[in-house]
């Protein structure tokens, strides 16, 4: 088994930046990829990015492109997502996972409990 915790989200105004965090333990974290998802009220749980075992690959949202970093330590147990030029619409609740590496939240067995991220305009 494996538990997953979020941690430092936040309120920040449009155009700035937060870091969340995914801190991990139980089964050894480099077995598993981690994703990061995100859920606004009424509205479905979307895909925001995806780290690979070793961290060699990434995967992002076409809405998060270019502004969201996903990285990881081993060493720490840890996920990062580094969230720049935040929007808006970027608020929900976000999710971290841990599973095999892909846009689906099928295919992640573990999930933390979730971290709001409010951007005023």
């Amino acid at each position: 088994q494996v538990q997953l915790v979020e941690s430092g989200g936040g309120l920040v105004q449009a155009g700035g930046s937060l870091r969340l965090s995914c801190a991990a333990s139980g089964r050894a974290f480099s077995n598993y990829a981690v994703g990061w998802f995100r859920q606004a009220p009424g509205k479905e749980r979307d895909f925001v990015a995806a780290i690979s075992r070793s961290g060699d690959f990434t995967g992002y949202a076409n809405s998060v492109k270019g502004r969201f970093t996903i990285s990881r330590d081993n060493a720490k147990n840890t996920v990062y997502l580094q969230m720049n030029s935040l929007k808006p619409e970027d608020t929900a609740v976000y999710y971290c996972a841990a599973g095999t590496y892909s846009t689906s939240p099928d295919d992640y067995a573990y999930w933390g409990q979730g971290t709001q991220v409010t951007v005023s305009s």
